[in-house]
């Protein structure tokens, strides 16, 4: 898994930036401790691999 941009796993998902933080809420704790914020552009490949495992993706 790489690096990738918020927008492009919104775009993977096929829904908006604003949807795609709706649905990382429930795992805000979770995301917090792999080094995650909510403002952060571009995702480290562990909360990458992480969220495509939870949305299936």
């Amino acid at each position: 898994m790489k690096a990738m941009l918020k927008s492009e796993l919104a775009r993977e998902a096929g829904v908006s930036v604003r949807t795609f933080n709706r649905w990382c809420k429930p795992y805000h704790k979770e995301l917090v401790k792999m080094g995650w914020k909510p403002r952060m552009k571009l995702m480290p490949p562990k909360i990458v691999a992480f969220l495509t495992d939870k949305f299936c993706i």
